[in-house]
């Protein structure tokens, strides 16, 4: 049995109910917003078209910088991009923030669902600084495995300690930030079937259906998304405030160069050499870049850890998404710096588009993952 986030997010943020035609996955970031149209034909997904537009100039800011634009704003620059997408769906979902939103487990005692409804929301206080009424609030229990044997158990399954809880997966946003993506989605004449928390978004597209744990690390331009997913399940959540802009600052800062120009240099060479500078310009650009890196997988090898002795179970495989995992030469780095197999995320697998476009699209995949993660729930 496994715990299905489809059901769990539409509880608490609508249903996707595909009603045939075309639909738009939006992803509304720190720095860019993605859109990715869909349409299903013969079973599959079908690509129509996709776009990204950085966000930065919205607010008065250099591209690839993060911003809090008002959702005006925000419309005005999703009208941009679909008009230069060449969108035509008006209907699909939008991703919400997991930084504006609580994912997390609770350690509860067993008890009958109608006790349970009445526990969770007086265990969720413990967390939620504000006042139940200003929260969209949904859980779902997480089922156990069963007894059965896993070998990424690190402990013989005759030794396990029966368990005498359960865990129970906890979702939370505030009223105000649906609010706020809603005025977006009628300001740009965007039908909103349904709103998602980001990471559950970029599971469906990025992830398979295996049941090893595997850590996706999703990159961002502001902070760096960490979670654990086991048998489709999130079983552990964690955030860091470092991300794609704090490279480029700190390059920045080494080598003197206004931001626009650091940030350039990050998106085209990244981790790799190139001839265009000297010996120490490219060691210092390096060095630059994996500062944040390390403090990154540094923050993502303990999360590996706490993983690790909560459940006895091993983690072999680290997915990287996000606009960061586009990075020149990331992954060799990736390997070295952290203890498990690293892969790079490539969403647009997981759709049919024109054969001239494949080197392009999982170039940039790692970014679209929510925004495909979107439209394909979209379609269901």
């Amino acid at each position: 049995m496994a715990l299905s986030f489809d059901t769990l997010t539409k509880r608490i943020f609508g249903t996707a109910r595909s009603e045939g035609g075309s639909v738009l996955g939006i992803d509304i970031g720190a720095s860019s917003a993605k859109i990715v149209q869909l349409k299903s034909a013969h079973g599959s997904a079908v690509l129509e078209t996709y776009g990204e537009i950085a966000l930065g100039p919205y607010g008065d800011a250099a591209v690839g910088k993060a911003v809090k634009l008002s959702p005006e704003k925000t419309a005005e620059a999703l009208l941009d991009l679909m008009r230069e997408a060449n969108v035509t769906a008006k209907a699909g979902g939008i991703s919400i923030p997991f930084a504006s939103s609580l994912v997390m487990v609770l350690d509860l005692p067993k008890t009958d669902p109608e006790q349970l409804k009445r526990m969770i929301p007086i265990e969720a206080r413990k967390y939620i600084p504000v006042s139940p009424s200003e929260v969209m609030l949904d859980w779902s229990v997480i089922p156990e495995d069963e007894g059965e044997a896993s070998a990424f158990d690190r402990i013989e399954p005759e030794t396990k300690i029966q368990k005498t809880g359960q865990e129970v997966l906890l979702v939370a946003i505030r009223n105000d930030t649906v609010r706020a993506y809603q005025t977006i989605a009628s300001t740009a004449s965007i039908s909103t079937r349904f709103y998602e928390i980001e990471i559950f978004s970029a599971i469906r597209a990025a992830l398979s259906h295996g049941v090893a744990p595997v850590l996706v690390i999703d990159l961002g331009a502001a902070t760096t998304k960490m979670y654990i997913v086991e048998r489709g399940i999130v079983r552990m959540t964690h955030l860091v405030t470092a991300g794609g802009q704090h490279m480029t600052e700190t390059l920045g800062r080494s080598l003197g160069w206004e931001f626009e120009k650091a940030e350039r240099v990050k998106r085209e060479r990244g981790l790799v050499e190139s001839a265009a500078y000297s010996t120490d310009e490219n060691e210092r650009i390096k060095a630059a870049l994996l500062s944040t890196l390390e403090r990154v997988f540094s923050e993502a090898n303990r999360v590996l850890l706490s993983y690790g002795k909560r459940y006895n179970k091993s983690v072999s495989r680290v997915l990287l998404s996000g606009g960061g995992a586009s990075l020149p030469g990331l992954s060799a780095h990736a390997n070295e710096l952290l203890q498990a197999e690293v892969s790079i995320a490539d969403p647009f697998k997981r759709t049919e588009a024109p054969a001239f476009l494949s080197d392009v699209l999982q170039e940039i995949g790692p970014g679209f993952s929510v925004a495909v993660g979107l439209a394909i729930r979209g379609l269901r």
